[in-house]
């Protein structure tokens, strides 16, 4: 996989690809999967990669995906790739209640960014729905993802949180994250639901990704704030695998994992390499704090291994697409942020 991808369609491929580990297990699942919030940045291709394994394990399950589907093109593409599209708007419980029957449930569904100036959404998106889910699906098992912006930043030599480590969001998303947690795990315990969380920071492809921030800002000559001088990231593909891997080990209370990278990535040195690797000079603001956003996924690697694709091979990939135009999301992390205000 050293080779630099150049369309979206062989991104799409790479990152929905099962490893065998991911078809090994998959073939446990007793029944249809239903993953909520699908329409999301890491939904589509998570999706896509269970119906793929499902497939190669003999399997006839189906996997329904589910979301407001308000791009009718991303609906199309699931679809087109073998995956039921049911829309839904996961905030009216009525319509909840409509939901089919599963054997098995991801939950995607959350909210982040444009969290300022409208808490409420927010609170309700990550904290109100969850129980809403958990009442639909009870008994069923579940992953949940969450987000390390659980947790407090940690100081650098850390080498991050670990899931030990009390949460101490700052903030109102990470607050109604772990809102969102406290959710799950109520509904476990009570409906002795068998429940994973899934503690991510930071997903990354070429499309979108802290990688991908910080090559664009040396690519277009644009200051880098390094205060938050440290991240830890995971290639998409490595991300969807750990999900679908995590269903099958669900618990009352819920077991929690730390899903990132095994490094502690300056970015400092991200940019150099960037810069190297563009033919430009990074401009860097600011001055590197002593503590991070920084998880310690050393739980989740003993469980899984380590990714399969590390950043060495990221980096030249990302700066390869952004040479060429590749195609964006535009939907920035922020990771830069240190107040918890998104």
């Amino acid at each position: 996989m050293t080779e630099p991808i150049s369309t979206e369609a062989d991104l799409e491929e790479r990152l929905s690809r099962p490893t065998p580990e991911v078809v090994r297990d998959i073939a446990k699942l007793k029944g249809d999967l239903v993953i909520l919030g699908v329409g999301g940045k890491m939904g589509p291709t998570l999706a896509r990669m269970a119906k793929r394994a499902i497939d190669e394990a003999g399997l006839k399950h189906a996997v329904i995906g589910v979301a407001r589907f308000s791009d009718a093109r991303s609906r199309q593409a699931l679809e087109a790739a073998g995956v039921r599209a049911v829309p839904c708007d996961l905030l009216d419980r009525a319509q909840v209640g409509k939901l089919p029957d599963a054997a098995a449930v991801i939950s995607a569904v959350g909210q982040k960014f444009g969290t300022t100036g409208a808490e409420s959404a927010t609170w309700a998106t990550n904290a109100y729905l969850p129980g809403l889910i958990a009442e639909r699906y009870r008994g069923v098992p579940t992953m949940a993802f969450s987000t390390g912006n659980v947790y407090p930043l940690v100081p650098v030599a850390s080498g991050g949180a670990t899931e030990d480590l009390a949460p101490g969001p700052i903030g109102e998303y990470a607050q109604s994250a772990l809102g969102r947690e406290r959710m799950f795990e109520f509904f476990s315990r009570r409906d002795q639901t068998p429940t994973t969380l899934y503690r991510l920071n930071y997903a990354v492809e070429l499309r979108y990704g802290i990688l991908l921030e910080i090559a664009l800002k040396v690519w277009n000559g644009t200051p880098l704030d390094v205060r938050m001088g440290y991240v830890n990231v995971i290639w998409q593909g490595d991300a969807n695998a750990i999900a679908l891997r995590m269903l099958f080990l669900g618990e009352t209370p819920p077991r929690i994992f730390n899903v990132t990278g095994a490094e502690v990535l300056p970015v400092r040195d991200l940019a150099a390499r960037f810069g190297e690797l563009l033919g430009k000079k990074p401009i860097l603001e600011g001055k590197e704090a002593d503590t991070a956003l920084l998880s310690n996924s050393s739980q989740a690697m003993k469980v899984f291994g380590p990714p399969k694709v590390g950043v060495d091979q990221v980096v030249p990939w990302v700066a390869h697409w952004v040479k060429n135009s590749g195609r964006t999301l535009n939907k920035p992390s922020h990771f830069e942020t240190r107040d918890g205000k998104f």
